[in-house]
């Protein structure tokens, strides 16, 4: 079965690590994986696809906007021929719907950003109506695309991510120089209010008044990077994306994971791999990926306080800290496998493709 994939291509974030994983699996299961990116050249789209293991089509998409860029679309999945287009966020949706012509459509949700409560929703629901089925990240996104967005709940099936390893480097760990006797608190994220890096710089403060070696690395850029910076005090770093991710999460004592909302929160797994134990705020899908207690310690969102006591009760009990990693390595290989999330996909397009 010829798949071809839709996604718009900024950079590397979640969803397209998800690809980036997710389309050499699926040959393994009768699957042959083709992309069409449309590419935002106002980012940095070239990491991606160095590193994408599938044959591909780029289209420049510098608006949100573009009624050229449907029939270039069009133009290509006729001259592809898939049996199936498989669309990922709301770019891709818009487009794909409109070109796919007769073909299936699948498209993932990767995430409950709330714009999707808004007006949205409504092109969203019409949208939905086209495609055969709608994926969801996890149990907690599919609740929200059906009980929130309006998204019909026949249709939305859940498939998490999966992943066997940590992201290979493609530079370097950063010139960061922090002391000898640092304890590495690691968030990888957006610099986006949904993330809540905020609320972990908030909570450094208190977690230094017991640990004074506490320093809090944020890996990532965005919008809030002037805020941030404002509001960092002393054994804070900031200092944006770097090539070799798996670096830190290995030199981290503790993930720090203070999401607002989150679709899946592919950190956690990614912490989770590298046998590090993740504190995250109890929102969305972390209770789905991190088992309270077992793998991890869940707080409230907003509430710097109960992060830094989650915190800083990990770094006092070094044994305690390393068992929640072991735990969590092992239910990131159990439950989150790539395999897992290949076999579930390709039944979802076999069912897709058993409706025309």
């Amino acid at each position: 079965m010829r798949v071809v994939h839709v996604h718009r291509i900024r950079g590397i974030g979640g969803s397209e690590r998800h690809l980036l994983t997710l389309l050499p699996a699926l040959r393994g299961h009768g699957v042959e994986p083709l992309f069409v990116g449309l590419d935002d050249l106002a980012s940095d789209p070239e990491p991606f696809y160095r590193a994408l293991d599938a044959e591909h089509v780029r289209l420049a998409c510098p608006r949100d906007l573009d009624p050229a860029l449907a029939w270039r679309l069009r133009r290509e999945l006729r001259r592809l021929r898939p049996a199936l287009v498989h669309t990922h966020l709301v770019h891709a949706d818009l487009y794909g719907a409109l070109a796919a012509g007769r073909t299936p459509l699948v498209s993932t949700k990767h995430n409950d950003d709330r714009f999707r409560l808004g007006p949205f929703r409504y092109v969203e629901r019409g949208l939905a109506r086209r495609a055969a089925r709608l994926i969801a990240i996890s149990e907690s996104l599919r609740r929200f695309c059906v009980d929130r967005v309006g998204l019909p709940s026949a249709k939305v099936e859940v498939v998490h991510y999966g992943l066997d390893a940590l992201p290979e480097p493609w530079g370097d760990a950063g010139a960061l120089t922090l002391p000898d006797d640092a304890r590495v608190l690691l968030c990888v994220s957006r610099l986006a209010p949904q993330k809540g890096v905020d609320v972990a710089i908030r909570a450094l403060a208190r977690v230094r008044e017991q640990e004074p070696r506490a320093v809090l690395v944020v890996l990532g850029e965005g919008q809030e990077r002037s805020r941030l910076e404002a509001l960092a005090g002393e054994g804070v770093y900031l200092p944006g994306r770097v090539g070799d991710v798996a670096a830190w999460y290995r030199r981290a004592e503790v993930l720090v994971h203070p999401a607002r909302w989150e679709g899946f929160g592919l950190a956690l797994l990614e912490a989770m791999l590298a046998g590090t134990p993740v504190v995250a705020t109890r929102v969305s899908a972390a209770p789905e990926i991190v088992e309270a207690g077992t793998t991890g310690l869940l707080v409230p969102a907003d509430d710097p306080a109960a992060l830094a006591d989650a915190v800083a009760s990990l770094l006092a009990d070094p044994a305690r800290a390393s068992a929640l990693g072991a735990a969590g390595l092992d239910r990131a290989r159990r439950q989150f496998s790539v395999a897992r999330m290949a076999e579930r996909t390709a039944a979802v397009y076999a069912a897709s493709s058993a409706e025309r």
